[in-house]
């Protein structure tokens, strides 16, 4: 990779921060830097190798569906989230309009590192606003898992995450949230804190 200034690096660092968690647009990041797309794509690359940066790419399915084609990026250490954006203590995160976002990437971080080998990770987004966090397709034919994070102590998932579990209509459901219990909200979708569903991984 080319070398680039200190400081534009830092400029990518803090966006890659600000965009926690979202789909990637390397175009406006490429504007905002004043490099190219490509360029993008290979500083991601690097840092997805370095184990830096997660890639999460999208599901891929034939369900007659338009799908979000580009895949959500997050920084791996959320600490470091906190630090690129001057977050100094909890009260200040409370407050950051990024904190769900961390949230959903420390969730999401946790379970990935307890996974199964050959576990396939994905996300799942349509244009009509069906959205899943994060997708399991678990080896051993343990089934598809979709989970939804939610920053909150009595966890409702959004519409969109009902209209995803009808679009695919996986074998478990999850929620993770910030309480302690585990509940069902219908037939389908579980309630559950994360140490909870990595015993459930762990032990499905």
């Amino acid at each position: 990779m080319a070398r680039r200034p200190t400081e534009t690096l830092e400029r990518f660092w803090t966006m890659l921060a600000h965009n926690q968690g979202c789909i990637l647009n390397a175009s406006r990041f490429a504007a905002s830097l004043s490099i190219t797309s490509p360029t993008i794509t290979k500083y991601i690359d690097l840092l997805v190798d370095l184990l830096l940066v997660r890639r999460l790419v999208p599901f891929s399915t034939n369900i007659g569906k338009r799908l979000v084609k580009s895949p959500k990026i997050y920084v791996r250490d959320s600490g470091v989230v906190h630090a690129l954006l001057g977050i100094a203590n909890y009260n200040e995160l409370s407050g950051h309009p990024i904190i769900g976002n961390s949230f959903e990437g420390f969730v999401i971080e946790n379970i990935l590192s307890i996974l199964p080998e050959r576990t396939r990770i994905s996300f799942y987004r349509t244009s009509a606003g069906s959205e899943i966090d994060l997708l399991l397709e678990m080896p051993n034919n343990k089934g598809l898992w979709a989970v939804e994070v939610k920053l909150s102590s009595s966890a409702k998932p959004t519409k969109g995450f009902y209209l995803a579990v009808n679009d695919l209509k996986p074998d478990k459901a999850f929620v993770v949230y910030l309480g302690n219990l585990s509940y069902f909200l219908d037939s389908q979708i579980e309630v559950i804190p994360l140490y909870k569903i990595i015993e459930r991984i762990k032990n499905p």
